[in-house]
């Protein structure tokens, strides 16, 4: 019988199919740490994280039994991948469970930047009335620009298409689609559009791939939307771009350290900070933890 690590989370009716295999012994426990996990891992064939626990070369290296690390959501930033593939361990995502749910929080934290909702309920909160101070602009032909324009990117675009935006996309992948949008270079991208959604996942070659130079070529008063991943953005050189006026306002979800230590972003007045929650849906959890009970019947029961 093999051994499953519910290491995060996760959907409950999936776990209750995975509990009513009879080739699988399930555990679920959360909230470990490295040093717990280590301890932990050795009994298990496999482990199944969301994005909050963290599985490293330490945690990888204890698993002498471990065959398969399966991440319910998109990415793999919190997995050791290369550890994984030293030992020949199976590393496996959910990476299109989850597009429509995170597509519809960046068209909500979008949505919600132009028209100042955020400033607008703390100002409500604090039992003010400013309706004259919070004027907003239209997403009605305003041009989107997508940097990644992948599941998510092109789910955000369906939408955007249907407000009456245009769109840009960039991406270092040439991507193929039947919706309106447009293939530019980052340069041309950064000089058009009115609103900058990122949706790439962070690497060596996309850390701080938006910065100084970047915020000088974008439109004056531009607003930048971050439901990817924290890192991606120069969160320095985005408070000076906000401080400047360059950027109107900015809707992040994601940080460069999560969670955040330094609030000098955060509590700038433009800014609308979320606790990395894209994902946080019921129906894309419920699909993301369906995918995982598939992947663990093909590969382990």
């Amino acid at each position: 019988m093999k051994k499953i690590l519910i290491a995060d989370s996760l959907d409950k009716e999936s776990i209750e199919q995975l509990k009513g295999l009879k080739t699988l012994e399930v555990t679920v426990k959360t909230g470990m740490d490295e040093a717990a996990l280590v301890q932990a891992i050795p009994d298990f064939n496999a482990i199944v994280v969301r994005s909050a626990t963290k599985v490293t070369r330490p945690v990888i290296e204890a698993g002498k039994n471990l065959e398969l690390i399966i991440r319910a959501g998109i990415g793999l930033d919190n997995i050791d991948a290369a550890a994984a593939k030293d030992k020949g361990i199976k590393v496996a995502n959910t990476p299109a469970a989850t597009s429509i749910t995170v597509a519809e929080h960046a068209f909500g934290m979008m949505l919600g930047a132009v028209r100042q909702h955020g400033k607008a309920n703390l100002s409500m909160k604090a039992h003010k009335w400013e309706k004259k101070s919070l004027s907003g602009t239209e997403l009605y032909q305003k041009t989107l620009g997508l940097i990644g324009v992948g599941r998510i990117g092109q789910e955000l675009a369906r939408r955007a298409i249907a407000f009456g935006m245009k769109v840009v996309g960039y991406d270092i992948i040439p991507f193929k689609t039947d919706l309106a949008i447009r293939p530019v270079s980052l340069d041309e991208l950064l000089a058009q559009a009115d609103v900058i959604s990122l949706h790439i996942p962070l690497t060596d070659q996309s850390r701080h791939m938006i910065s100084d130079k970047e915020f000088e070529k974008m439109k004056a008063g531009v607003i930048i939307v971050n439901a990817a991943r924290g890192g991606t953005v120069d969160e320095k050189a985005l408070l000076t771009a906000l401080n400047s006026g360059k950027v109107r306002a900015a809707a992040l979800d994601v940080f460069e350290k999560e969670p955040p230590e330094d609030f000098s972003l955060i509590d700038h007045p433009n800014v609308t900070a979320l606790p990395h929650i894209g994902a946080a849906a019921e129906e894309g959890q419920a699909r993301a933890g369906m995918e995982v009970v598939k992947i663990l019947k093909e590969k382990m029961a």
